[in-house]
Order: structure tokens, then C-alpha cells, then sequence
């Protein structure tokens, strides 16, 4: 995410690691090994070659840390423009590609939701973070403050989690939290499968930390309601942070708040996700019942 890496170099390397490992482990492979296009502007200039030094630190720990060896690569350097009369430089942005190995495909994840009444849950410790996140850029056109921190360890030990019940069965649907957070998590899910949800959990902190804030490590899955509580348990088990979040429900999200219930149609949804390029050019978007 190229504006954790202009805030801090060093977390920002990690997490483009580890958002691959997690992206893989969401799908129930297990991953292999990382390729890279490392793209940053001119590293004659001292703040340029830091960044570059500290997104190669960041990514480094994470490779070892995962066991997910970088095995290729290559850089993309100079990338600014003085066309704009003082001098722009691309924000420092390390593009991650991965491969992970799935032993048996037909028992792999999608982000998608499955049917109507399975149990939503959070896989792993959320706090709310929301330095430099897509919510305060795009809500309030501010780009502050630190980026989540990356804890390698229990990125690791979720991910084995979420690896381990894909290949059971017990995980129906699984996508990781990034850029938005787990509202916008949910909306892909919803999308994907055409499904509904319906969040009641108790927010651990306000409502845009809730739901916008862009904590690491974290997963959203379903579980069928009679295979629920193996899966708290063996989570209790493993060290793993696990919390119900909701229920999946047709046709709409439905956010219950303190204040009142939010609800949107998957129709308004997906009219807002798919329209934009559309409507600039001048065509309607295409709408799915």
C-alpha cells in the first residue's frame, strides 16, 4: 500500500508481504515464495533512498519472519516528473507478486458468500487503526498518521488457522481485511455471492474504527451455524482471536449501530461498486437482481 510506505517505510514493506501471505493463506494455499517490482522515484535523493532502504528492511523481516522467500525481482527507479513545476515523485510503492502451493484445489476458498444464514466471524485482534487509511483519505480528504503495525507472528498464526479450516471445510467464505476495512470487506463478500449481511456485533471502539479501521492480520469468514463451535474452540485452542461478527441474510446489508440500523440494498451496492466508469462514459450501469 504505497501511502503506508511513504509513512512509514519500514511498516509499509511489511505489510506488502504480508497482504500477499494473507491473500493466498484466504484462498487455503499455502504459500511458497515472493517475486517483486520494487518502483520508487530518484534514489539520488537522500529521502528517496530511505524510503527504498526501509521498504527492503520491512519486507526482509517478513519474508524470514513467514518463511516466504523472495526468489525474483526487479526495480523500477526515477519514476517523478518535474512536469508539474516543482518536482513530483510517485509515492514509494513495492509491488508484490506471490505463489503459494493448494494441494487439492476443489477445497479451496473464495471471498464469496455461500447462502443465507451462516455465521459471520472476525478471524484475528482488530483495534480500530485508522492512520492513513482509505476512510480518512476519501471521507475527509486527510492523509495522517502512522500505518498499522504488522505483527508477523500472529499474521502467521492466523493464517495456519484459516489454511487449516479451509481445507476442513468448516470455512465457507473467506476474504482478508485491507484498504477500507471490514465494511468494505463485507460489501466484496456480499457482492461476490450475491448474498446479504448483517452486522451486531458489539464495536470494540466508535464506529468508524469499527468498521473503516485497516488493522493487519485480520480475516472475515463464515461458518455453517453446527460447525460454529468446533471452530471458536480449536481458535481458543490455537491462540487465535475469533469473534462473531453477524449473519448472512439476503439482499441487503444491514450495519446495527447504537444510533439506528444502516441498511443499503446489494442493488444500490453494486449500482455505486460497478458505475463509475459507466457514468463517465456516459452509459448506465449494468444492474443484477
Amino acid at each position: 500500500t504505497p501511502r503506508y510506505c511513504y509513512a512509514d517505510p519500514y511498516e509499509g514493506g511489511k505489510q506488502a508481504i504480508a497482504e500477499c501471505y494473507r491473500n493466498l493463506s484466504a484462498v487455503g494455499a499455502t504459500p511458497l515464495a515472493v517475486t517483486n517490482c520494487l518502483n520508487f522515484a530518484n534514489p539520488q535523493r537522500p529521502e528517496i533512498m530511505a524510503q527504498f532502504v526501509g521498504c527492503l528492511d520491512g519486507m526482509g523481516d517478513a519474508c524470514r519472519a513467514l518463511d516466504f522467500p523472495i526468489v525474483s525481482g526487479n526495480v523500477s527507479l526515477y519514476n517523478e516528473s518535474k512536469a508539474t513545476g516543482g518536482g513530483s515523485a510517485i509515492l514509494p510503492t513495492p509491488a508484490i507478486g506471490a505463489i503459494g502451493l493448494l494441494a487439492d484445489w476443489s477445497k479451496s476458498a473464495t471471498i464469496a458468500f455461500k447462502g443465507t444464514g451462516d455465521v459471520i466471524v472476525l478471524i484475528g485482534e482488530r483495534s480500530g487503526h485508522l492512520g492513513q487509511s482509505l476512510w480518512l483519505r476519501e471521507v475527509h480528504g486527510r492523509e495522517e498518521g502512522a500505518p498499522p503495525p504488522v505483527d508477523l507472528e500472529a499474521e502467521r498464526r492466523n493464517s495456519e488457522f484459516v489454511r487449516a479450516h479451509i481445507a476442513t471445510g468448516a470455512l465457507t467464505a473467506v476474504h482478508d481485511v485491507s484498504d477500507g476495512g471490514i465494511a468494505v470487506t463485507i460489501a466484496e463478500m456480499a457482492l461476490a455471492g450475491n448474498v446479504g449481511a448483517m452486522l451486531h456485533a458489539p464495536l470494540p471502539c466508535g464506529v468508524a474504527c469499527a468498521l473503516f479501521g485497516e488493522d493487519q492480520g485480520l480475516y472475515v469468514a463464515t461458518v455453517a451455524d453446527h460447525l460454529l463451535l468446533e471452530t471458536l474452540t480449536a481458535a481458543d485452542a490455537a491462540g487465535v482471536e475469533i469473534e462473531r461478527i453477524g449473519r448472512t441474510i439476503a439482499n441487503r446489508l444491514i450495519f446495527e449501530l447504537p444510533d439506528d440500523d444502516h441498511v443499503v440494498t446489494l442493488t444500490d451496492l453494486r449500482a455505486a461498486h460497478e458505475g463509475f466508469f459507466p457514468k463517465l462514459m456516459g452509459d448506465v450501469a449494468p444492474v443484477e437482481n
